[in-house]
């Protein structure tokens, strides 16, 4: 009797667990549903037409759309490579317009370690810096000899200023700056390697902020080519 009364508490404490693992699963994809409804609304609500438009990427999700008539993107990454102390979540924000530049303009904040959100460390060819640049920043084109309007460019590092943007790429194609959203918790990422970033949430006056600093940049440089012509 002794057997059969232990198979049967063994095979309810494995239900049990099964049954617990199974509800924390489910909460967890209620969590993530919430929290990717809670972004989008964030973003539509400067973004009205956003459409998500994620290829499944682990850690990316995509949305794009048209704000004040241009075309943008916007973009979250987790970053989660073994040489950063703390996974990171980021936010990047497009302008997918022309730019009259004819190679990449990459300006990189304290590039200490490599990215998964952009091709810096390829990019072969380090740029002098003009005055007006942060100090931290270091410039880097993929083709040698290309003059940028840099003083036009150094004119607009007020998202610069607080620490968290990280990245302001500029390419015939379009502009682009890369801000810190949030570092993983540490406590949580130290004894269960979980990548988890609290209620972090994408701020509609933060999206409308960075297109708006991109806007202004990429008019000011496109008006500075055609006068130059």
């Amino acid at each position: 009797m002794s057997d059969v009364i232990s198979a049967l508490l063994a095979g309810a404490i494995v239900l049990a667990l099964v049954l617990h693992f199974a509800w924390q699963a489910r909460r967890s994809r209620d969590r993530a549903s919430a929290a990717l409804a809670a972004d989008e609304a964030g973003i539509r609500a400067v973004v009205a037409d956003a459409d998500n438009v994620s290829d499944g990427t682990a850690g990316v999700i995509t949305w794009e759309g048209s704000w004040n008539g241009q075309r943008v993107q916007v973009r979250t990454i987790v970053d989660t490579l073994a040489t950063r102390k703390l996974p990171a979540r980021w936010l990047s924000v497009s302008i997918t317009e022309k730019v009259s530049v004819t190679a990449i303009f990459d300006m990189m904040m304290r590039p200490g370690s490599p990215t998964t959100f952009s091709n810096f460390d390829h990019l072969q060819h380090t740029l002098p810096k003009a005055p007006g640049f942060p100090a931290e920043a270091v410039l880097r084109t993929d083709r040698r000899g290309t003059r940028f309007p840099q003083s036009i460019i150094a004119g607009h590092m007020e998202p610069f200023s607080e620490g968290r943007a990280k990245e302001l790429l500029i390419t015939p194609n379009g502009v682009r700056i890369v801000w810190l959203l949030a570092e993983a918790e540490r406590a949580r990422y130290g004894v269960f390697r979980q990548a988890a970033f609290g209620d972090t949430r994408i701020d509609s006056a933060l999206i409308e902020r960075l297109l708006v600093s991109l806007s202004d940049l990429r008019d000011a440089i496109n008006r500075s080519e055609r006068q130059a012509a």
